[in-house]
């Protein structure tokens, strides 16, 4: 599926629960307070999932799973807006993101925030979809296999929705 001229995608990270527990901290999430996988999600605006990252640690940042993606680079390169949540503040021109301040947001703010939260529910939708999948709620496997079941779910995804 290609998209077109004014499209854009949604990208968005989730963390896949694991119960191997390594040796390292790096897969011990601090925001989720469990063990885990991150893994990045690109869906189009109906909620499709066009991409899904290989399984970085789980303490890896949205923003920096990303970068090491390639996601940003690539959608500036090819002028694709991309709709995130806050943790992708600060990722360039082609990203956009809910305002945040401390103190009550003025009007036009906060009806952006709210368009924004309501075209990237779609993008929450497929997240949904995809945690589903048993296989998926609380891996049981090597963690440096968790990208390729996630790609393997990501399959059946695809066609179910095609077809």
């Amino acid at each position: 599926m290609g998209l077109g001229e004014g499209d854009f995608v949604i990208v968005d990270g989730t963390l896949i629960p694991t119960d191997r527990i390594r040796a390292d901290e790096p897969y011990y999430s601090q925001k989720h307070k469990k063990h885990g996988m991150n893994v990045q999600v690109i869906t189009t605006p109906d909620g499709t999932p066009l991409w899904f990252s290989r399984a970085t640690p789980g303490r890896t940042h949205d923003l920096t799973a990303a970068r090491a993606h390639g996601i940003v680079q690539a959608c500036l390169t090819r002028q694709i807006l991309i709709l995130a949540d806050r943790a992708y503040q600060g990722a360039g021109a082609t990203v956009r993101t809910p305002y945040y301040g401390h103190r009550e947001l003025p009007e036009h703010y906060q009806q952006y925030n709210r368009d924004h939260a309501h075209l990237r529910a779609s993008g929450e939708r497929a997240f949904a979809q995809l945690k589903s999948w048993r296989l998926l709620r609380r891996a049981r496997c090597s963690t440096n296999r968790l990208g390729l079941i996630v790609r393997a779910v990501h399959t059946p995804l695809i066609c179910a929705n095609t077809g």
